[in-house]
Order: C-alpha cells, then sequence, then structure tokens
C-alpha cells in the first residue's frame, strides 16, 4: 500500500515529523510518502490560512497523489477535506474526521486540546459538520499554536496536561484528542498524567485509510463526491487544472 501524509501548510519539519510517526504506525509492506503545501502559512490557526490551505490541499494532491493508494490530509481541521475526497480518486482521510470519530465511539463526550486560540471556534464547527457536535464536550485552546509545540515540546507538555485536566474536571470529557500535526508523539508524554484515554488525529487516520483500502473501497460514480465533471479555470497551477478540466472518473 502507497500512503501520502499530505500537510497542507508550508513546514517542510513538520510534514517530516508527521511522516517519522506514521512510518511507526502503518502496517508492514506500507509504503509512506509526505509532501508539503507549495504555498501558504507556515503554520494553519486563522480562518484566512485554513481557506489557502484547502487550496493548497488540492494543489499538492493533483502534483503528487495520482500513484497513492491513500491519502491522509495531516492537518487537524482537514482543511479541504471535501474538495479532496470529490477529486481524488482514492479513501482521503483527514486527522480531525478520524479522531473525532474514533472518539465518538470510545466515549459519550470528548474535547480537543489544541495549539492556536482561534481553533476553539473553528473546531467547534467542524465537529458539527461531521454531525458530532453533541458529543463534544469543549474544544481548549492554548496560546502556543502547534509549530512552537512541535519545536518545544517539553514546555509545552504542562500546558497541554493542564488543559485536558481542565477538560475533564470542568467540561466533563471522558476522553481527550491531541489536535495537530504539532501534537504528534505528545500522547505518550501525557496520557500517564490523566484519568482518561487520551489520542491524537493520525493513528485513527492511518487505520480508517488502511482499512478503506483493505476493504476494497472505490470512488463513488454518483453522489456530491462523485468526480465532478470539467471545470474551466484560471490562474491555477498546470496539474491542478488539469485534474479539473477533466470529465468522468480517474482512472
Amino acid at each position: 500500500m502507497r500512503l501520502l501524509i499530505l500537510n497542507a501548510n508550508t513546514s517542510q519539519a513538520m510534514t517530516d515529523r508527521v511522516v517519522a510517526a506514521a512510518r511507526n504506525i502503518v502496517a508492514p509492506g506500507t509504503t509512506v510518502t509526505g509532501i508539503t503545501g507549495r504555498f501558504g502559512a507556515e503554520v494553519i490557526a486563522t480562518r484566512s490560512a485554513y481557506a489557502i490551505a484547502g487550496h493548497a490541499a488540492l494543489d499538492a494532491y493533483a502534483e503528487h497523489g495520482r500513484d497513492a493508494d491513500a491519502v491522509v490530509l495531516a492537518c487537524f481541521g482537514d482543511p479541504g477535506i471535501l474538495a479532496l475526497k470529490e477529486l481524488a480518486h482514492v479513501p482521503v482521510i483527514g486527522m480531525a474526521e478520524a479522531g473525532c470519530h474514533m472518539a465518538a465511539q470510545q466515549a459519550r463526550r470528548f474535547s480537543i486540546v489544541t495549539g492556536g486560540l482561534r481553533w476553539k471556534a473553528m473546531l467547534t464547527e467542524y465537529v458539527d459538520s461531521l454531525g458530532l457536535g453533541g458529543q463534544l464536550a469543549s474544544v481548549r485552546s492554548l496560546d502556543a499554536d502547534g509549530g512552537r509545540i512541535a519545536a518545544d515540546p517539553d514546555t509545552a507538555e504542562a500546558g497541554i496536561v493542564a488543559a485536558c485536566r481542565a477538560a475533564i474536571d470542568q467540561d466533563g470529557a471522558e476522553l481527550v484528542i491531541l489536535g495537530g500535526a504539532g501534537m504528534v508523539g505528545m500522547v505518550s508524554r501525557v496520557a500517564g498524567h490523566l484519568p482518561v484515554p487520551v489520542i491524537d488525529g493520525l493513528t485513527p487516520a492511518i487505520h480508517m485509510a488502511q482499512a478503506a483500502v483493505a476493504a476494497g473501497s472505490r470512488k463513488a460514480a454518483s453522489g456530491s463526491l462523485a468526480f465532478p465533471g470539467p471545470v474551466k479555470t484560471a490562474g491555477l497551477a498546470p496539474a491542478l487544472a488539469a485534474l479539473l478540466a477533466q470529465s468522468g472518473a480517474v482512472a
């Protein structure tokens, strides 16, 4: 199986971090490749950066995704996820999508702890869009964004633990998701300090992607996520323009 880790921000260091972690999770025989957004924000922490990242994700898939068997969108919040599912010929799984669905299966109420203050509103809206808003106890957002957390996990650890404890004690969370590529690797640091399960988004996303491939999941031929008909465009990168210009199912 060929798994593409698609990072929609422009931090190559973050891509490398997630790819290294993914290689310790995937099933034997899986090839993991990472791709970083060609343009946009280094760290996605605002609505404007999130919107740009959706375009960057499509651009990256069009250029590098054709040989993949599955794609993991390695940006918590999943910018451009539905558009990627529409254009991709293989399963696309988002880290937030996978983490929230796993949390909803394991707990009546779950919280997300993440880096970047504006993510509180953005993730609350996204969880609602997944149909899981009724199980979301809270989103606890830290001052430090994902880039700062990844760069200095030792300093970030105490703040993450404190936010998780507040989600459990004050918000009623029965499980906590550490949200963000910058949080990859932090579960092992903080889980032992907390009385409820702690997960991140990467592990469930990889497992869901592998399961979809193993189950023989194929591209929908109808419905809102079927490959669209040809679209005339202007100003896009050649690979994305060519993908949008095609009609019918992608081979």
